[in-house]
Parts: C-alpha cells; structure tokens; sequence
C-alpha cells in the first residue's frame, strides 16, 4: 500500500494539501485562509468569525432541501512534538508522511490527524456534489489543543444546525456522546538566586524516550511522567543537600510528559555515591514501567559549574511539591465500567529566570470532582509557598438520553457493518461541551477513525478505518431527518 493509492482517495488527498500546511495552535493563519479560498473557489457561502473559526455552507442535494441541517465539525490546529533533535520546523516545514503496513504516520513529528482527518473529511463531502446530504455546515475552529480557544470564541448565531458531528475522535466503532470538562492550574515558585558554593560537583539529569500520550485518552495506561520520575530522583538525592541549577521538562499541558532535564550540584564528596543511588533508582524504573515504556532512557552527565544556584529553601520545597503532587488517574467512574472520572496530568516545569513555572492540568466528567482535583493540587503548592492559580476551564458534555441523532447513528452504523457500534463517553476534552452552552438546542455526537499516539511523535492513523468512517458519515447524512 503506497500513499498515493490509500482509500477513500478524496479524504487522503485533501489531507496531503492539509499537511503542506503550517498549523500550529495559535498560529493557524495559513490554514484558515486556505479554508477560507477553499469555499470560495467552489462558490459556496463561506464565513470567518473574530476568532478566526471558519464555517462554510453549502445547500442541500436536490430532493433532500427538508432535512434538517446538520454541522460537521473539527478543528484546524495540531499539537506540534517532535523526535529529540530532530531539525524541524512546525511554522514552515510540511509534515512528512509515510505507510507502515495499515498506519499512516510522520517521519520525526506528529502526524496531525489529530484533527486533520476530520478536516480532510468535510473539504472531501464540500469538494463532491455526488455526495447525498441535506442542508450542510461545515465549522472548522481554531486553538482546539491549546486551551479550546475557537470553541469559546464561537458567537452564539454563527451555526444554523439541528445537528452537529464532531470528528474529533480517535476509535472506530465508538460513537462518543459525553465528555470531560477540565482546566489548567499553574504554578509559580519565585526562588532567590545564591552563589554556588566551593568544591560542587555539577551534574545534568536527562529523561527520554518514554511513552507520553494524550493527558486525557492515554491517562489509565500507566505510562511514565517524565516530570515526575525527575521529581522522584531530586527527592532522593536531597540527602546530599541537592542544590538545583535549572529544570526544562515537559511539554504541553495535555500530553504526558516524554522528557525532561535538570541540572543541580552537591557536594563533591557525594559524586559516588550519587552514581550509585541513580543507577539503582532508574534500573527500578524500568521495573516499575516495563509493560509501558520500552524505550525509556536515563543519562546521567557532569556539567559545567555555574556561578547561581536556586536557594536551598525554595528547592527542597519545589522537590518535595512535585513528589507529592497528584497525577494520573485520581477516581473511576461510578456508572461506566472501566471509565476514568477524574484525572490530573503534571504536564511541565520550568525555570525562567528566578522563578520556576509549573503546569499542571484536570480533567473530570463530574464539575464537583474536576473542583476538588484543582483544590488538591492547589494545596500541594501552596503549602510548598508558591503562587498558585487554577484557570477558568472549559464545561464537560452531558449525555443526551433521548438524542435521534445517535440513534440515527447507531442505526446506519448496524446497516453498513452489521453490528452495533459501543457507545461512550471520552476523558479527554471536546469541544462540543462548549458549543452545548451556546447551542443548547443542537443534538451532538462525535465519531472518526483509529488513531494511536496523538499528541507525541508515534502519532499514526489507522488507514482502513477511514473508508468506514467515511461510509459511515455519508449514510448517517443522508438519513437526517426532515424539518
């Protein structure tokens, strides 16, 4: 199977242009313009609001001008990581795909089928006039990874719909209908820099290779937070009073981190036996994580002295926060089995300048729960003495019990494949929690093919799923109801 051959061709070849494309979240200029020129050349009705979303319509097939109107929906932004020391720039390099076997995936980088997929789906439907479908809206927002900026942005009045498809989701065969809420709590110790002491011995701690994943759909999975196994071998190297240097790890606020560094001294006395604690330390690691990170790595390297360390004070207490901090999986849901309800994901921790900036993220499907999960990690931080503040969030998505556009879904699913498609809820974040506070009267689903490591380079998407998706989205358009 080559590139250029893979099915549905429509859909591939709109996200080949897709990911010629700079996009990152923040700075998806280019690709709102392309989608903006994209309408306009096939003569449809095309709108960008002041956030910069963009909606094409485009009319009803004829004989289908009385069924209700219906919205597909995904977001143009990508979560831009990267292999380590892989030369690649997200704001002017095209991604650079290739076929393994069934995945589709990118050489070095994310792929960007997160949500990339679900564009290139709506462009394919928009580009074909053979395609059976009533009134359509085609709603591409911006920033979804970065805070679901487009989705919060979005006027009341901008979408026409009944109905809304999210493509925004990464298992075929499930039909999502309810989501987390979540928000961001960050962070600040303001630390005194002090003249490094004599006869230190300077060392850089350097974790890679690990797992990483989605902070919301990878989060039961037990993989490894690069910030928090740094966090573990600071702690246990306090007793040779550790003095920090500078700290860079982690990444996104929504991925598990997958890397970290740390400079730091003690005395040279220690060097030793500092050697020895870390070998015997990682090599438990390793034990701890084997089922989940094959590829972890550690190194240990002495570094240049530097003239300023972070006073002691401020970071035994950044050590013993980060080790205590809550991560992972905090609750399970009640009523579905096998469910994460709420979850935090330590996601970076920075020094910039004098003060060390810590991200930190929660999720939950229950308000109260995510309320509480922010106050836990709150509290870890301000008892250690730092400034702390949770962010605004954004709303989870309530199930509709009595929704017809999942069982039209469910039904054109049964009718292609012979079977019922699993209907459930997802821990990570979706935007259609926003648009149900703007847009209480739309009846909403979310489904889209199998993808596998989004949000880190091992990102790749499943190729056979999306000719059943695709399948699938055209049967459930052509049997919207009518007005």
């Amino acid at each position: 199977m080559s590139e250029c051959n893979l099915q549905p061709k429509a859909v591939f070849d709109c996200f080949a242009q897709i990911n010629k494309i700079p996009r990152p979240s923040h700075k998806e200029e280019k690709m709102a313009a392309f989608l903006v020129d994209f309408g306009k050349k096939l003569g449809l009705e095309t709108h960008q609001d002041a956030t910069g979303n963009v909606l094409i319509r485009k009319p009803a097939s004829k004989g289908l001008e009385n069924l209700k109107t219906t919205v597909l929906q995904s977001h143009i932004d990508m979560v831009c990581e990267k292999e380590a020391g892989l030369k690649f720039d997200f704001e002017t390099d095209p991604i650079q795909t290739y076929v393994d076997g069934l995945w589709l995936k990118a050489k070095g980088t994310t792929l960007g089928a997160d949500d990339g997929i679900g564009v290139a789906m709506q462009m394919a439907i928009l580009a074909d006039n053979s395609i059976q479908h009533g009134p359509l809206e085609c709603l591409f927002t911006v920033c979804e990874e970065q805070g679901l900026n487009g989705a919060m942005g979005l006027e009341a009045g901008f979408m026409k719909a009944d109905y809304l498809i999210n493509l925004d989701s990464e298992d075929e065969g499930l039909i999502f209908v309810s989501c987390a809420g979540g928000a961001n709590t960050k962070a600040t110790f303001h630390a005194s820099l002090q003249d490094t002491p004599d006869n230190q011995y300077f060392f850089t701690i350097k974790v890679s290779g690990l797992t990483g994943g989605h902070s919301g759909d990878d989060i039961e999975k037990k993989r490894a937070n690069a910030n928090k196994l740094i966090a573990r071998l600071l702690n246990a190297f306090k007793k040779y009073d550790i003095l920090l240097a500078d700290i860079q790890t982690g990444g996104l606020h929504n991925a598990i981190p997958r890397n970290g560094k740390v400079t730091a001294c003690i005395p040279m006395q220690h060097k030793e036996n500092l050697r020895v604690d870390f070998n015997i330390l990682t090599a438990e690691f390793e034990e701890e994580f084997t089922a989940t990170e094959k590829n972890m790595q550690f190194h240990l390297e002495t570094a240049d002295p530097t003239p300023k360390v972070i006073d002691k004070a401020t970071g035994d207490k950044l050590i013993t926060a980060l080790v205590s901090v809550p991560n992972g999986v905090l609750a399970m849901d009640q009523n579905i089995p096998n469910f994460v309800e709420t979850s935090s994901n330590l996601a970076s921790v920075r020094l910039n300048g004098s003060d060390i900036n810590i991200v930190t993220s929660q999720r939950s499907n229950i308000m109260s729960a995510r309320k509480n999960a922010s106050a836990m990690v709150s509290g870890v931080f301000a008892l250690a003495g730092a400034d702390v503040e949770t962010g605004e969030g954004y709303p989870g998505w309530k199930l509709n019990p009595n929704s017809p556009l999942l069982t039209i879904t469910i039904n054109s699913y049964n009718r292609l494949f012979g079977k019922d498609p699993e209907v459930r809820a997802i821990h990570a974040g979706l935007e259609c929690g926003l648009f149900s506070l703007k847009y209480p009267h739309v009846d909403m689903v979310s489904f889209g093919p199998t993808l596998r490591g989004v949000h880190s380079p091992e990102e790749r998407l499943l190729i056979p799923t999306v000719q059943k998706v695709w399948d699938h989205l055209l049967e459930v358009l052509k049997n919207i109801p009518t007005k």
